[in-house]
């Protein structure tokens, strides 16, 4: 049997502590579920694709939560419930997001608003949910998820960068808003990674040169290697660390 690629480090802070993640049942959620399982953490997760999210919480003994992230009451009523919950909430990982392209042209004030939608709204009012509950842990942490698309302006994505660059400035002011109630908010910048969803809609073979060619390390990124990091961070090893991007792009941001 092949070993978890999360259980190479164990973080013992993470043995039990709540971990409610958004957008988990696939990609980069998927594998942050997994790893917080793999740590003995108890893992919730939201998401809005049901069959995906019933399967992996049966594969990894996470408990799946049905949730459209773009419905914030609903949202936040669903993460007050896991809040109230014995045990209380420790971390949010704020993960949910699409990446859809759309040419410059043809963006219209709803595509433009569905994806702020998706990609910012709600890793501030799932923030602003949490917020009660994380106060009454011992080591909280909210952990958001950026992009260095906007450092690298990628054209067709108007609507994602703006979110993903507004997330650079909601992490260092939530850092500042909560860090006298003691939680740390910190955001995870990841640069190409490969996952199903790029391979079937994005990623060719040429695609795959031309990032080769524009990191500094010469080998694809997977979901892994982002949650890993988010392992990281949400435990008590990161504990001196809060309002900072931490990136994991193989160097392609210093093109």
């Amino acid at each position: 049997m092949t070993a978890s690629p999360y259980s190479s480090v164990l973080y013992h802070s993470l043995k039990g502590r709540h971990v409610v993640i958004t957008g988990g049942a696939s990609g980069i959620g998927a594998a942050m579920v997994e790893a917080f399982c793999v740590q003995g953490a108890r893992v919730s997760f939201l998401d809005i694709a049901e069959a995906e999210g019933r399967a992996l919480a049966s594969a990894t003994g996470a408990s799946f939560h049905p949730c459209d992230i773009t419905d914030l009451t609903l949202l936040q009523q669903t993460i007050k419930t896991l809040g109230e919950a014995p045990g209380g909430l420790d971390v949010l990982v704020n993960n949910a997001g699409n990446d859809q392209r759309e040419p410059f042209e043809e963006v219209t004030p709803g595509s433009w608003h569905r994806l702020l939608a998706l990609n910012l709204d709600h890793q501030f009012f799932a923030t602003q949910a949490a917020v009660p509950f994380l106060t009454r842990a011992e080591h909280p942490g909210v952990i958001m998820l950026g992009s260095v698309s906007w450092m690298r302006g990628r054209p067709g994505m108007t609507a994602y960068t703006s979110s993903k660059a507004a997330i650079n400035g909601l992490t260092r002011t939530l850092a500042r808003e909560l860090g006298p109630r003691g939680i740390r908010v910190n955001c995870i910048v990841p640069g190409a990674i490969v996952t199903p969803r790029q391979t079937a809609k994005w990623i060719t073979p040429e695609m795959n040169q031309e990032f080769l060619a524009l990191q500094a390390l010469k080998f694809r990124l997977d979901v892994s290697h982002v949650a890993r990091l988010a392992l990281y961070l949400a435990s008590t090893e990161s504990a001196g660390s809060t309002g900072a991007n931490f990136i994991v792009d193989a160097g392609i941001t210093q093109n």
